[in-house]
């Protein structure tokens, strides 16, 4: 064929020879009636029949498999397009009877490597529904695809190389408590690991990834204060800086002050299920005790002064939680303003404050050691909160490595290009 130059560019095709192209109607299945398909028949070029499927070795051919098969192309126009080809099956010494490879598509995939990089791309960057659209597949199939192209990837790009300052946190992703532990650089900003599961054994997993080497160079890791991240770091990191969130510690002082704000608000309408003035001011005032005082809007301040002068026990556990998020960004001095704020906090005789201090001096180093090294996990809570989006775009997924896929693709620094683009 004289216009098989064309057509191949029209595919974004390589090492192909094009044999005859048509159009014909969909088959059953394949479309709504009526759809036409452009079917462009193709085979290997010379040099690349007979490969295995899996390593790409030249092998000898053992049947003819099951006959023609067709991979789904970028749509030309406004016509699906497939290429058409033989479907051999070779005797690999390694991987033993496999189907042959062809170079326009991946082993075992149903379409082309252009169609794969372009729904990976559209995946990273567009909403479920105009994915599925466009490109007129199941967002399952999307998700697929995802893995396809995160496995080549992976296999081309070291995603552990200068690793020195990483964050450690988990997101739950389903319902039933399925959660995915990540792991982030600090110095580039990138998604380095994901893997479902909240455990010890899902950290070691991430350790033995990175190598006895590198993880002798880690140099600082920052995470909540989980138990488990505790004891991984420790058996496997025991040089490295161990960092604690400031931005956790102050959750776990906003979690104490709600405990006593309850308290007050139980005590406030005098049993189960009354109600009565003060009651209901006590619990519009939960957002009020939350916010930053320079957030606070004129009525929110005026609640305050109202708890101020008709529950002191509920203002001297907001003075509390303000006093130890102040101390936290001391700098240099944290050290001391800390340690001020703990004999405070001893003394206060509120059992939810006095517990948090013991949990405070439990994790004394670690949270300190944060303000020295001006290192918090706010960089793992954005990535969270993309990360979240994501979950919700992924909802259909038959599995987490789809998820996963989606996530490194989107936020590890390696977002696939559209075909016959130029990198920027």
């Amino acid at each position: 064929m004289r216009s098989a130059g064309v057509w191949t560019r029209l595919l974004d095709v390589e090492n192909t020879v094009i044999e005859q192209v048509s159009v014909e109607e969909a088959e059953p299945g394949e479309g709504d009636d009526g759809e036409r398909v452009i079917v462009v028949c193709a085979r290997p070029a010379k040099g690349r029949r007979q490969r295995c499927g899996i390593c790409s070795r030249t092998c000898a051919k053992y049947d003819a498999g099951e006959g023609r098969r067709r991979w789904r192309a970028l749509d030309i126009g406004t016509l699906k397009a497939v290429i058409e080809a033989d479907a051999p099956r070779v005797a690999c010494p390694e991987h033993g009877v496999t189907v042959a490879a062809v170079p326009w598509a991946r082993h075992g995939a149903g379409h082309t490597h252009a169609f794969d990089a372009t729904a990976a791309w559209l995946a990273t960057c567009c909403s479920k529904t105009t994915v599925t659209q466009l490109l007129r597949i199941g967002w399952r199939t999307v998700g697929n695809i995802c893995e396809r192209v995160w496995v080549d990837v992976e296999a081309l790009v070291d995603l552990f190389a200068g690793l020195r300052r990483i964050g450690i946190d988990e997101i739950s992703y389903k319902k039933r408590h399925k959660y995915l532990t990540i792991v982030v650089d600090h110095d580039s900003g990138r998604l380095v690991w994901a893997a479902a599961g909240r455990d010890k054994d899902t950290l070691h997993a991430f350790f033995d990834a990175l190598g006895a080497e590198r993880t002798a160079q880690i140099t600082h890791v920052s995470a909540d204060g989980a138990e488990w991240i505790d004891a991984v770091v420790a058996a496997r990191c025991p040089n490295a800086v161990r960092c604690m969130d400031p931005f956790h510690v102050v959750k776990w002082a906003t979690d104490a002050l709600d405990v006593v704000r309850r308290n007050v608000w139980n005590a406030e309408r005098g049993g189960k299920g009354r109600t009565t003035r003060g009651s209901k001011s006590l619990k519009k005032a939960r957002f009020a005790l939350w916010k930053n005082p320079e957030d606070l809007t004129a009525g929110q301040q005026a609640q305050l002064a109202f708890i101020a002068a008709a529950h002191p026990l509920l203002h001297r556990a907001y003075l509390l939680k303000e006093g130890l998020r102040m101390a936290l960004k001391q700098g240099k001095d944290t050290a001391e303003v800390l340690w001020d704020w703990v004999i405070w906090a001893r003394r206060c005789r509120i059992p939810a404050f006095v517990d948090l201090q013991r949990a405070i001096v439990r994790h004394w180093d670690a949270i300190i050691a944060a303000a020295e090294h001006n290192l918090s996990n706010g960089l793992i809570e954005s990535t969270n909160t993309k990360i979240r989006l994501i979950t919700r775009l992924a909802f259909g997924f038959k599995s987490p490595d789809a998820l996963i896929a989606l996530a490194m693709l989107s936020l590890g620094g390696h977002r696939p290009q559209l075909p016959g683009r130029q990198l920027a």
